[in-house]
């Protein structure tokens, strides 16, 4: 892993994301992008100010002097944990988040993409809201959300959500080389509910083929998958969740109706999006 793709409004949510990208780069040896967009506003060809060049340019600038300013900010975070020495560079971009965040990725070749969430409401609008569930869907690379209340803590153990898919295979093995670097535990969860079709064989050729690897695989039977998820988080002391973005996650199903704040208020943890091969 060698660059980390890190967008940010330099908000609060943003710069406590920032704490996890930092020390995130650190384990991998890993160097960042900031990225921070800006979308300037769009006038009716009918409508066009007689200044609107001024106006664009004056945009464009006052959002460089931001930049500017808030950039020292962060590298003083990094002085302050002493990650001062990661490699650190810009990009400032106009335009959509979504369209620059892809063209992003792509340019500069990212491997991990670090990003900050917020509140109760912002969680839910975050995973089903066409925005954030675009980044999921169009950037093909591991997606880490960091909620606001996520405090970094060293990674202990990574919860990796499986449903015992071939293709789930290679994910779990992407887990585990950032669990080796972390000196972290990987724990796999199955819920089998009354409509499963994952038989024991196949689990048992899950463990046997991961038997040389840090990785315990746990099957708990339950009709109440996210209960039963939260639990698992809550329980086995989770410091990341992993999930697989299938055609409708379980990230878009978890986190919505009332369920979403009864997460959000018990469970302030980054969650790791990977995507099926």
């Amino acid at each position: 892993m060698k660059k980390i793709l890190f967008p940010t409004d330099f908000s609060e949510a943003a710069t406590n994301a920032f704490v996890h990208a930092l020390e995130f780069a650190k384990v991998v040896k890993a160097e960042l992008i900031l990225l921070h967009t800006f979308e300037i506003p769009v006038y009716d060809s009918q409508f066009f100010p007689e200044n609107y060049a001024s106006i664009y340019s004056s945009i464009e600038l006052a959002k460089f002097e931001m930049f500017k300013d808030e950039i020292p900010k962060l590298r003083a975070i990094a002085a302050e944990r002493n990650l001062d020495n990661i490699v650190i560079k810009h990009r400032l971009m106009d335009g959509d988040l979504v369209y620059n965040l892809k063209n992003a990725v792509e340019e500069d070749e990212i491997d991990f993409v670090i990003m900050g969430t917020t509140g109760v409401s912002d969680w839910t609008k975050f995973f089903t809201g066409s925005n954030t569930n675009s980044v999921i869907s169009e950037v093909k690379v591991p997606v880490l959300c960091v909620p606001i209340d996520a405090k970094f803590k060293k990674i202990k153990t990574i919860g990796f959500t499986t449903k015992y898919r071939e293709k789930d295979k290679a994910e779990l093995r992407k887990v585990l080389k950032i669990a080796k670097k972390t000196d972290a535990k990987v724990k796999s969860l199955y819920v089998r509910s009354s409509s499963t079709d994952v038989t024991d064989m196949t689990i048992k050729e899950w463990q046997t083929e991961f038997a040389n690897e840090n990785v315990e695989f746990l099957v708990l039977p339950s009709d109440e998958v996210k209960e039963t998820i939260l639990d698992f988080v809550l329980f086995k002391d989770i410091d990341i969740l992993t999930t697989i973005k299938h055609k409708r996650s379980f990230l878009e199903s978890i986190f919505d109706s009332g369920f979403s704040q009864k997460i959000t208020k018990e469970v302030s943890i980054p969650v790791l999006i990977m995507h099926e091969n």
